[in-house]
């Protein structure tokens, strides 16, 4: 049956989240009930909700979420989950395209249309407002800013009972981004120097991970002292201030004239990925992560690009597989390396404005609202 569910709704694209009551449809085969725990601020949820994304509206954002021992119910084609399993949400797949069955999953060729639809594969949306009016929701396959959901079968990421998932809501996304840039996309080695540009919570896993995989020289780029300074504290051997002068110049004092070895762009702003790739080294590899509108278009001297035999690519979900990453992080987070708790902080579902707004300000790196 039907039930009703707290919910931050959108009504009007760059107006504010309103905490409302919806109406939560029932679940088909292919979807889980759950009980949201905890749900993380990603900028891409702010970046939809003011209207800089082709969604619509009224919506429900979120993207991050996690749930604590509260699966409700599952639908008959999930075998993996059972009700009272505790899971972290992740984005949504076809599993049947040739992507998903090569095992690149972030990029199946159907995400644009099960995560940004805004509805089910039939055209549905498992969630309305009292008046009947479908929301725009499935977003990542789950809608998370909401305190109960409906929840695409391959989004759920089932995790160990002790698993503390204030801090490990982020996974789904932001965490597992910058990780996997990292890890994957850049396959940063011991000893190489790596050049992190934005070191907002995206930036800051990115550091972390870079002291897990050894680098030697780690440079952290960002206008906030704040970040730099924290960046510092989370790995970073040097931070650059880039409203101080020319990056790529204090990049080579660094790291000397050749340039840096590994780069990676959690800014999405056009003239910092060209500074980014400007700075490489010979056979350097640059990445972005960071979301920009679509259209940014960059511009690259050929000439040095294929004479110095550069490359420059772009990396969705830190081509993750979430359910090989959560353990893997998890297994780093029980030894102490990485130390989450210095960049997150939870904040009551009743303080979401305040949360919103200390994410854009800058004044929270990671912000999780907790639902209970």
């Amino acid at each position: 049956m039907p039930q009703n569910a707290r919910a931050l709704v959108v009504r009007e694209l760059g107006g504010p989240f309103t905490l409302e009551d919806i109406i939560v449809d029932d679940i088909r085969p292919d979807e889980a009930l759950v009980k949201i725990e905890a749900s993380g601020i990603c900028r891409t949820d702010l970046h939809c909700a003011a209207g800089h994304r082709p969604v619509q509206v009224p919506a429900i954002f979120g993207h991050e979420g996690s749930c604590a021992g509260t699966v409700l119910q599952v639908g008959e084609q999930i075998t993996d989950i059972q009700p009272g399993d505790k899971v972290l949400l992740s984005y949504s797949i076809c599993r049947v395209c040739k992507q998903c069955r090569s095992g690149n999953r972030a990029y199946c060729e159907r995400i644009l249309a099960l995560n940004f639809s805004g509805k089910r594969e039939d055209g549905s949306s498992p969630l309305s407002l009292p008046d009947g009016q479908a929301l725009f929701s499935n977003f990542f396959g789950q809608s998370s800013f909401s305190d109960i959901a409906v929840v695409n079968g391959t989004s759920l990421v089932k995790v160990a009972a002790d698993t503390p998932l204030q801090l490990f809501a982020s996974l789904g996304c932001s965490m597992q981004t910058g990780v996997g840039a990292i890890f994957n996309t850049l396959d940063v080695q011991p000893g190489s120097t790596v050049a992190v540009f934005g070191v907002g919570s995206l930036g800051l896993y990115a550091i972390m991970a870079c002291k897990l995989r050894q680098a030697k020289n780690v440079i952290a780029i960002d206008i906030q002292p704040s970040r730099l300074t924290l960046a510092s504290e989370l790995g970073a051997t040097a931070t650059i201030d880039s409203s101080q002068g020319d990056v790529a110049e204090e990049i080579r004092k660094i790291c000397g004239p050749s340039g840096i070895e590994r780069a990676l762009d959690c800014s999405g702003v056009a003239e910092i990925i060209e500074t980014m790739i400007e700075s490489l080294g010979t056979r350097g590899k640059a990445c972005s992560v960071g979301s920009n509108a679509p259209g940014t278009r960059i511009s690259i001297d050929v000439h040095k690009h294929f004479v110095r035999g550069t490359q420059y690519v772009g990396s969705h979900q830190g081509d993750s597989d979430p359910h090989e990453m959560a353990p893997m992080l998890l297994k780093g987070y029980s030894l102490g390396r990485l130390p989450l708790e210095k960049i997150t902080t939870a904040y009551k579902v009743e303080d979401f404005q305040r949360a919103f707004d200390d994410v854009q300000s800058g004044k929270t790196v990671k912000a999780i609202l907790t639902w209970n």
